[in-house]
């Protein structure tokens, strides 16, 4: 949802996206639990790919304005890190500020408690930089 946002809005000064999802075409084809996206969509990403493409914030990038930090598991089978790179390099392209770090070794969520005090301390710099913290 994130990714969404800053796509389609101006109204955050600042955001964080964990293990987002930048395009939904690759995405079907780079995910290991894709069949949840069927009913949502109407079909499979080779059945309605207008519906996918037209849904997937990296077509709208040209809009972001966001400074956007992304933060994903290196082993992230159901948001993997193609799709943060894939939105990194896209806000980069832009001009926007953003900074990307994929934690090696974990996976669709942060668990090792290294992991855990780095990313708390790069979201409240990231928050302080671009809120005046």
């Amino acid at each position: 949802m994130t990714m969404w946002t800053v796509t389609h809005s101006k109204r955050f000064k600042a955001a964080v996206a964990g293990a987002g999802i930048a395009n939904w075409i690759s995405y079907y084809g780079q995910n290991g639990i894709d069949q949840w996206m069927v009913p949502y969509f109407g079909g499979t990403a080779y059945d309605n790919p207008a519906v996918y493409d037209r849904l997937s914030p990296i077509r709208a990038i040209r809009d972001a304005a966001t400074p956007t930090f992304m933060y994903v598991g290196e082993r992230d089978v159901e948001c993997p890190p193609a799709q943060s790179l894939e939105f990194w390099h896209g806000l980069k392209a832009m001009g926007v500020p953003t900074s990307l770090v994929i934690y090696e070794g974990e996976g669709h969520g942060i668990r090792t408690p290294a992991h855990n005090h780095d990313l708390d301390a790069r979201v409240i710099n990231w928050f302080d930089r671009y809120l005046g913290g």
